[in-house]
């Protein structure tokens, strides 16, 4: 099942994608609307179920005219995950950590696909990272590795957008990592038995302005979606509406010769194959 966030008019939606890859939803008010995807997940897969046959029964939307909004509104953890591509520790002169590093993002810095990133005033060093996220559908802790994806209810697509000077003003990452409008979200909450188990197989790829700049497959992740939930579990209770930003491989700004940062102007797309293309324009901030 794939799911998008929408509003339409003011009006909040949900649409679903039909077998023939259109798709049709219901506004807020329908007495058939069957809510937003934050408390669908959070009761699990069966009322996705529901969800989706219910709003199989709505209206055509058309997602060149609607503004799409963030998958999940508010998560109750955004989990992130550094350095979990070799190369990309690499390129960024860090030795690659044998322990996952785990840092958090806030929703308040969320934009959903077609909404301006944002190049804040204080800094020309706006870099991108595209990444997969991890919906967690059932929660627990000490979650053992064997079976921790079923406890990963779907996917999405991240942009963590990062503002690299602040980022390495401390050796905790929180800031350059939460600016207002840095961090992109969506379009598309895909469930997980429509992909292979963990995405595995799957291309990762970023494009600035229609040039690849990075490109990877899911399995070169360092610790996979399994190790991640089975790691972080060790230290907390995993929540259902919970994310997991898993990483972001070579090929960032920060790391070319000469530094490839966004700027206005510029539009930036991350593509995870078989879930879809996040899109956003680049904006300074006003």
């Amino acid at each position: 099942m794939r799911f998008v966030a929408y509003s339409d008019g003011g009006t909040n939606g949900l649409a679903t994608a039909r077998e023939d890859g259109s798709y049709v939803g219901r506004l807020a008010g329908d007495p058939r609307y069957p809510g937003e995807l934050d408390a669908l997940v959070a009761k699990g897969q069966g009322a996705l179920r529901a969800a989706h046959e219910a709003l199989l029964g709505g209206g055509p939307v058309d997602l060149s005219k609607i503004s799409f909004r963030a998958p999940l509104a508010r998560p109750g953890k955004i989990i992130c995950v550094g350095l979990n591509y070799a190369d990309h520790s690499a390129e960024s002169g860090f030795k690659q950590p044998d322990y996952p590093t785990l840092f958090s993002r806030f929703a308040s810095g969320f934009v959903a696909q077609g909404e301006p990133m944002v190049r804040p005033k204080v800094s020309d060093q706006f870099d991108y990272e595209g990444e997969l996220v991890a919906v967690v559908g059932k929660g627990g802790r000490h979650i053992a590795k064997g079976s921790a994806l079923d406890h990963i209810i779907g996917y999405s697509i991240f942009n963590d957008g990062s503002i690299r000077d602040y980022q390495f003003k401390s050796p905790q990452w929180t800031v350059g990592k939460n600016f207002d409008g840095t961090g992109a979200f969506g379009p598309v909450f895909v469930t997980a038995d429509e992909l292979p188990p963990g995405c595995l197989g799957l291309k990762l790829e970023t494009r600035l302005n229609g040039v690849t700049v990075q490109s990877a497959k899911i399995d070169d992740m360092v610790f996979d979606i399994p190790s991640l939930v089975s790691t972080i579990s060790e230290a907390m209770t995993l929540e259902a509406g919970d994310i997991i930003v898993t990483g972001t491989p070579s090929g960032v700004g920060m790391a070319r010769k000469p530094p490839l940062y966004m700027k206005a102007g510029d539009v930036i797309e991350v593509e995870v194959e078989k879930i879809g293309v996040l899109r956003n324009p680049v904006i300074d901030e006003a």
